[in-house]
């Protein structure tokens, strides 16, 4: 049998990526994924499983569910469209330019802290000697 004629059960394709059963019944609820019907027991194909990896890429990188189910809907396996990529590079250049604002915004906080930690240190050089010295805080 080929890697595309495998099926995986639940249990099987969770354990796979550390995932619950429950995340794969919460990804199918969501219409992400749709496993077939065998005896009665749900099984995943090759493509269901290709569908997971890009949906734990995209959960990764902070996309939401809406935004993932919105790129699968043009997701074609062995059929990509230009759509398709137009689509995934305007997601990702969002992405990007959010990323990158949140990231500059930190460095500014960071710079804000650092001057209230010096001046917090300042005035804590000039308090009275009896009370007790402040612990450093380390993670």
């Amino acid at each position: 049998m080929s890697e595309r004629d495998r099926v995986y059960g639940v249990t099987e394709l969770a354990a796979e990526f550390d995932l619950t059963p429950q995340a794969l019944r919460f990804y199918e609820e969501k219409g992400l994924l749709t496993p077939q019907r065998a005896g009665g027991r749900r099984v995943f194909t090759y493509r269901d499983r290709a569908r997971l990896i890009l949906i734990l890429k995209f959960r990764r990188v902070g996309f939401s569910l809406e935004q993932i189910a919105d790129y699968l809907a043009h997701y074609r396996s062995g059929r990509p469209s230009a759509g398709q990529y137009r689509d995934g590079l305007r997601k990702i250049r969002a992405r990007l330019a959010e990323l990158e604002r949140m990231q500059s915004e930190i460095a500014e906080v960071i710079v804000e802290l650092k001057a209230m930690e010096a001046d917090a240190e300042r005035r804590l050089a000039t308090c009275m000697p009896d009370e007790e010295p402040m612990q450093t805080i380390t993670e």
